[in-house]
């Protein structure tokens, strides 16, 4: 067994860029896993810098100036990030209220709906089943207002945070962009030279992560808009708040869809209960998912390595257990980290040759 292992290992490692992409991986993985929390604004700004580098890129290309060019995308980011918070939060906060002031009212039709199930489908339905159910609700629904409680206790300390997302993440940004053949000519003085396999994961991952980024950015606000403004359309209380909703859920593929259903169905079968207006909710909600998933992703993420939707979920419940939203938010692109590192690893045949 010592010797298989031995013999495993001079085979997979005999090779000093496999070495050299085994350390910074590890490496990389360490820094973010321990300091995460502490360096969470700075993977922001990256993030962000990705996502602007190419109107960069094209303004230096008309002409203008590099520094010029990133001072222009920056401010018309900010800009623009600013007047849809400040247009957003206002509402979505009135709605959110509103929506909670209406919460027992609407527990209340609920339960007593429940309540006229044994009478109507009695050989469906019990008494004891509804009230466990209801128990199980009531129990849930204490639950969730510790939460929301602690929550509210601490968004002081959010705020605080916040405040520093907003000034710092920006700045960062702007040097990242500016600075950028500076930094990257930096960081490679610490790498060895036996690196062509780090090269070519990163060069593959430079790429999917910025159509990545891109492209779930386009998509939150294509979907988030049109379901808001369908949701308008047809009358729908909260329509707002739902249709921000609607939209981040696409940073969870398959799961945040399936989710964020529950409310939009919810909120439209307490508002009319079950008739027409529900339907037409519930039928233009699917249309916007259907399109969502066969042609809005299809056109955004067709340069992207394709995944199984059963590694999207093993990746989405992985990395968000490690690293919460960010970890959800940047799982596909890690899950791609992976299979480019399994594209990349040289085979047996392949090492033995070299």
């Amino acid at each position: 067994m010592v010797q298989f292992f031995s013999e495993w290992y001079k085979r997979k490692f005999s090779d000093p860029h496999v070495v050299t992409l085994v350390v910074i991986l590890t490496s990389l993985f360490a820094f973010v896993y321990f300091l995460s929390g502490l360096l969470m604004p700075v993977f922001v700004a990256l993030a962000i810098a990705f996502l602007l580098d190419l109107p960069v890129h094209k303004l230096t290309k008309m002409g203008v100036s590099h520094t010029a060019a990133v001072a222009l995308v920056v401010s018309t980011f900010v800009g623009l990030s600013l007047i849809a918070f400040l247009g957003l939060m206002p509402v979505i906060w009135q709605q959110s209220s509103h929506l909670f002031q209406e919460l027992p009212k609407m527990l209340t039709q609920g339960k007593d709906y429940l309540s006229t199930l044994p009478q109507t489908y009695p050989e469906i339905f019990q008494e004891s089943q509804i009230e466990t159910f209801i128990d199980l609700i009531n129990a849930k629904l204490l639950e969730w207002g510790e939460i929301i409680v602690k929550a509210s206790l601490s968004s002081i300390s959010n705020l605080v945070a916040l405040m520093i997302y907003l000034i710092l993440v920006p700045l960062m940004t702007f040097f990242f962009l500016k600075d950028k053949t500076l930094l990257l000519a930096s960081l490679q003085r610490f790498f060895p030279k036996e690196r062509r396999l780090a090269k070519q994961v990163a060069s593959e991952m430079n790429q999917q992560i910025l159509n990545y980024i891109r492209g779930k950015v386009i998509e939150i606000l294509v979907i988030g808009i049109s379901t808001t403004l369908a949701f308008v359309f047809l009358g729908l209380e909260y329509a707002v708040l739902l249709g921000v909703l609607v939209g981040l859920s696409v940073l969870v593929p398959y799961v945040g869809a399936t989710i964020v259903t529950i409310p939009v169905t919810l909120v439209a079968l307490f508002q009319w209960g079950v008739g027409p207006e529900f339907g037409y909710v519930m039928l233009a909600y699917g249309i916007l998912q259907a399109l969502d998933g066969n042609l809005l992703v299809p056109l955004l993420f067709s340069e992207a390595v394709n995944l199984h939707p059963v590694t999207i979920i093993i990746a989405v419940i992985f990395f968000g257990g490690l690293w919460g939203f960010w970890g959800v938010f940047f799982a596909i692109p890690l899950a791609t980290l992976v299979k480019a590192v399994i594209n990349a690893w040289p085979s047996s045949e392949t090492t033995s040759l070299s």
